[in-house]
């Protein structure tokens, strides 16, 4: 690839003080150089005018379930158990092919939201059903977003105590080995790497003890990072309680589920001693507001856990409970929830775009590469329309994350190569890439009619 030159933009680096009026310089897949004023005279380089522009870090996804673009706007007045018992028979007749149709559209929606990198959580393979796994994985490909899988699994179904039904969960022994099958086959350890693969049983509702340190086992031996869902909701805690006699976060700790390479979901119901440990074992959370409400399972202690020192990123959780939900989206909503329940000073707007960056690269251990705007990290970066309608607004970073409507994004780069411009992607066509969503709704609830399944 040519050098690029953004130049003449005002610059958010997260770390380090912004400014006014700089330029970045890119070369191959890395910021080389981030400075004030005029760019440097490169020979042959793409010069972008960043006239009348933000430029943050490209935005970091920690918690998704893409398979479910196919199931939106189902279930729209339940709490999570419910919801969950609503929609698992419908998601068990999923096959590739809704997998790759629904991957494909979630993934674009998050790029034209200024996202970079995402991570996703699946953890429902129906047999017979093809190579759900690899498919969103093409499908990333395609889009161009840098990719953090996460081999999800359920052993417990309602027969042994758990929440979901028996058709769609696995054995232990299938589990552990196909997904130590997905990091061999996938994971890229690389500084540059566009796909690493996590380890991530369901949740502690619908899987087996054993399964837990099994798979911290297999994700210490390989290398690999450790992602779960986590007091998401009271029920939970209840359930939890009833089941094993310990709350969430004890429960985790006894099975060896704390660390510097573990980040949950959610994480709202915790106390002062859970946000304590969090943050002495440098325990990560990704925070899914939307779903969040959504589900009315509560708001998470965001601003103590930053406070306390520990770690949060941002998800915008499965399009099922968070439907056309926008990474960018997501500052904002953090910001009012926490303004909402703890006062105006709770969550300012340069903190929210950290947790949807630098966060977010903490989360996935790749804050040595990703998500602030310095040399030598990748040239993940995000170009928002900050003039027009939003130059009323005297701080460009307030226009981003206060306001109701995302800023138009004039680039995205990912490794220094264009996967959005001006409000548009440019490495699939567009148009196709949402009417293949929608089709992988319409097969879905086909197949899942054809197995006698349906849901409002």
């Amino acid at each position: 690839m040519s050098p690029t030159l953004i130049e003449n933009v005002h610059l958010a680096p997260v770390v380090g003080p912004e400014i006014p009026s700089g330029h970045i310089h890119v070369e191959g897949d890395r910021i080389v150089a981030v400075g004030a004023g005029p760019a440097p005279d490169v020979p042959g380089a793409d010069r972008i005018d960043g006239t009348g522009c933000l430029a943050t870090p490209g935005l970091v996804n920690t918690h998704h379930h893409l398979y479910q673009w196919a199931s939106q706007g189902l279930a729209q007045d339940t709490t999570l158990f419910e919801w969950l018992t609503a929609l698992y028979q419908v998601w068990a007749a999923m096959d590739a092919e809704v997998v790759r149709g629904a991957a494909g559209a979630g993934l674009g929606y998050l790029a034209l939201s200024g996202c970079t990198t995402s991570s996703d959580h699946h953890y429902i393979f129906p047999k017979g059903r093809g190579d759900l796994f690899a498919a969103e994985i093409e499908a990333a490909r395609e889009v161009g977003l840098r990719f953090h899988p996460a081999r999800g699994s359920m052993d417990r179904g309602r027969s042994q105590g758990g929440l979901p039904p028996d058709v769609v969960v696995e054995r232990l022994d299938e589990i552990l080995d196909a997904t130590a099958e997905a990091v061999d086959t996938y994971h890229d350890p690389s500084f540059s790497s566009m796909l690493r693969v996590a380890v991530a049983p369901c949740s502690p509702f619908s899987v087996s003890a054993e399964l837990m340190t099994e798979a911290a086992a297999l994700a210490r031996s390989k290398g690999v990072r450790l992602h779960t869902h986590l007091a998401e909701t009271l029920d939970e805690e209840e359930h939890c309680l009833r089941q094993v006699g310990q709350r969430p976060v004890d429960y985790m700790e006894k099975l060896g589920w704390l660390g510097p390479d573990v980040w949950f979901a959610h994480a709202i119901h915790l106390s002062d001693g859970d946000i304590d440990v969090f943050a002495q074992t440098g325990t990560g959370s990704a925070h899914c507001p939307s779903s969040n409400g959504r589900l009315g399972a509560g708001i998470a202690r965001v601003s103590e856990m930053l406070h306390r020192g520990a770690n949060v990123g941002l998800g915008v959780d499965g399009s099922a409970s968070a439907e056309l939900t926008s990474l960018s989206g997501e500052m904002r909503q953090a910001l009012l929830f926490q303004r909402a329940r703890y006062g105006p000073t709770a969550l300012t707007a340069r903190q929210a775009l950290e947790i949807a960056t630098l966060g977010g690269a903490r989360n996935l251990g790749r804050e040595e590469e990703l998500g602030s705007l310095e040399a030598g990290k990748l040239a993940d970066i995000a170009l928002w329309r900050t003039g027009a309608f939003a130059s009323a607004v005297a701080d460009p970073v307030c226009a981003l994350v206060f306001g109701t409507r995302q800023p138009p994004l004039a680039r995205l780069l990912v490794g220094g190569r264009t996967v959005v411009e001006d409000d548009e992607l440019r490495t699939v066509a567009q148009d196709e890439l949402g009417r293949a969503g929608g089709e992988a709704h319409r097969r879905l609830m086909r197949l899942a009619a054809e197995q006698g399944f349906g849901v409002s």
